[in-house]
């Protein structure tokens, strides 16, 4: 992808947890399609994200672009205003917070800046909005779910970097959560997912990327990894994917 066309340019990325290396030489550039990182546990997925929206521990060394600007080492607020909107593996709620302060804590400022507002965010997820004074953590899974990806979308980005979105979430939800993914995609904004659920990666992103002991080892497609066996039981450790049912 030539450089102008790039939305993420992550280039010779390296990530340690004090001297262990969790992420060695990372390098792949992203323009507003959606692209899915995808491995078994423990391959560095987690702290790939962390070392691209600044959040420690990872010391980083290595270079992250965005929209043209470099990123790396810059504080996770900054490249929050940069435009990239992060989804954590957890969720990361917060007990003291009902539902609409979780909302509300974000800065009226990013909130201004483009087209999603709190009445938004409820539209989109009306479990929300009847739940908005439940706490954040006492919401199920898949509510759970829709505040911190609420929230995200608040920062108004170009940009939602997601972990894990599918983990723990019964397979109804994911069908629900995969449905609205595609929908803000298809709305413009890029998409770059992080996934173990080889289901979830491919139903969003036709482009993926596959990360095995802190490296990207392979660069496919969903429809070359779907019709790859090996390359499934391999990567994942997964039976492979079912044909789809007529």
């Amino acid at each position: 992808m030539a450089a102008a066309e790039a939305l993420l340019e992550v280039d010779g990325l390296h990530a340690r947890y004090g001297s262990a290396l969790a992420v060695e030489d990372a390098s792949f550039a992203m323009g507003a399609e959606p692209v899915a990182v995808i491995g078994r546990n423990g391959m560095g997925k987690t702290t790939l994200c962390k070392a691209i929206v600044g959040i420690q521990p990872p010391a980083v060394t290595g270079s992250v672009r965005f929209a043209g600007r470099e990123i790396a080492g810059r504080p996770s607020y900054r490249v929050c205003e940069a435009g990239i909107g992060y989804v954590p593996q957890g969720r990361h709620l917060f007990g003291s917070l009902s539902t609409d302060e979780h909302l509300r804590m974000i800065s009226p400022r990013l909130v201004r800046r483009g087209r999603w507002s709190i009445a938004d965010v409820y539209d989109l997820f009306p479990q929300l909005a009847d739940r908005r004074k439940v706490s954040g953590t006492e919401l199920s899974g898949g509510e759970q779910q829709m505040l911190a990806v609420a929230r995200a979308l608040l920062t108004n980005p170009r940009l939602l970097l997601m972990d894990e979105p599918s983990e723990g979430l019964a397979p109804r939800i994911v069908e629900e959560l995969v449905a609205t993914l595609q929908t803000l995609v298809a709305e413009g904004i890029g998409l770059l997912l992080v996934e173990q659920n080889l289901g979830v990666a491919t139903a969003l992103a036709q482009r993926i990327l596959v990360m095995v002991s802190g490296r990207i080892v392979l660069e496919t497609t969903a429809a070359e990894l779907q019709a790859d066996e090996d390359a499934q039981r391999r990567y994942l450790g997964v039976e492979p994917l079912a044909a789809p049912s007529a």
